[in-house]
């Protein structure tokens, strides 16, 4: 049985966009698009979670995911905490059983986790109570798949279907959940064609296994794509020399306005942020007509905001 879903087929836990049917992404992409027209409003709320309480559990620093779940959770009317993990008793000894067994006990709803162990965020999700539900934002190497799913909002919302696109994910493939996570969702959705750019050290054995097809470099693997999604370089998990210097991972993946071109011309560029300018992609492409990065951080508050609505069981059944 699938540790996210509930008897019914509902999502209960979001954890990981590996095997997840395509009928349930599909569930929250839509949801999502009918959020994103409230969060264009004066009133930037709908009731349906208020009563509920959201914590937010970030063992690891983040910016952008911590304030755009903790918008989503607001803008459905759930009250929010965030727990400062660094002041927390966890430092003073207190497991992390014990923090969730008291959390739950203050009746608790939803937990929001991000940590630096892949399997954490299913780890908590095996111990929780049945009335609490629990949100993977991003653990270790493994999965970050709300960040998927708002690439694949922006993707949609940009491209349409799924089935002609050619996607190329370019950078740091061995460390990056994002780029498991987009693998998981493209091939799930149906896209064409799923392709990874990266020098050997930043590719993880067997990659060919998830679908895709693997380019060593730049000029080969952007021809005619469709979407270029680049990933930032994770120096935090990396271990060892796996790339001599950022200067020379730039010179052969960084996007430039040259590279792009060998993209089709109406190509767009993401990146999930924080972009590294001048490492990862060059100033005129992050910030040019084609990159859609800061409407993926929008569409960011509009997914997160269905996938703590459908977790809560807040919102309809699958189509």
């Amino acid at each position: 049985m699938n540790l996210q879903l509930d008897s019914n087929g509902r999502l209960r836990h979001f954890l990981t966009i590996e095997g997840l049917p395509r009928e349930l992404l599909t569930q929250i992409l839509d949801t999502a698009e009918s959020f994103s027209s409230v969060i264009g409003k004066p009133v930037k709320k709908v009731p349906l979670l208020r009563g509920r309480t959201v914590v937010n559990l970030f063992f690891e620093a983040s910016t952008r995911t911590r304030t755009t779940f903790e918008l989503a959770a607001k803008r459905l009317s759930a009250d929010v905490l965030n727990l400062d993990i660094g002041t927390s008793s966890t430092v003073k000894g207190e497991t992390l059983l014990d923090t969730l067994a008291n959390l739950e006990a203050m009746q608790c709803d939803m937990f929001v986790v991000r940590h630096r162990d892949s399997g954490a965020a299913h780890f908590i999700a095996r111990h929780v109570g049945p009335g609490v539900s629990v949100i993977n934002a991003g653990d270790g190497r493994h999965a970050h798949p709300t960040q998927a799913m708002l690439d694949m909002f922006t993707i949609r919302q940009k491209k349409g279907d799924f089935a002609p696109l050619t996607v190329a994910i370019v950078g740091d493939i061995m460390h990056s959940r994002v780029a498991r996570s987009e693998i998981h969702a493209l091939n799930t959705l149906g896209a064409g064609e799923v392709r990874v750019i990266a020098p050997r050290t930043l590719l993880p054995p067997d990659i060919e296994d998830l679908g895709v097809r693997v380019f060593y470099k730049m000029e080969q693997g952007l021809k005619d794509v469709d979407v270029i999604c680049m990933l930032r370089l994770q120096r935090e998990r990396m271990e060892g020399a796996a790339l001599p210097s950022e200067a020379e991972f730039y010179r052969q993946y960084g996007l430039n306005q040259q590279r792009l071109a060998l993209a089709k011309p109406n190509a767009i560029v993401m990146h999930p942020g924080p972009i590294n300018r001048g490492v990862e992609i060059e100033s005129s492409v992050a910030d040019g007509p084609r990159s859609v990065i800061l409407p993926q951080v929008t569409n960011g508050i509009a997914v997160r905001m269905a996938v703590m609505a459908m977790a809560m069981g807040a919102v309809g059944e699958p189509a």
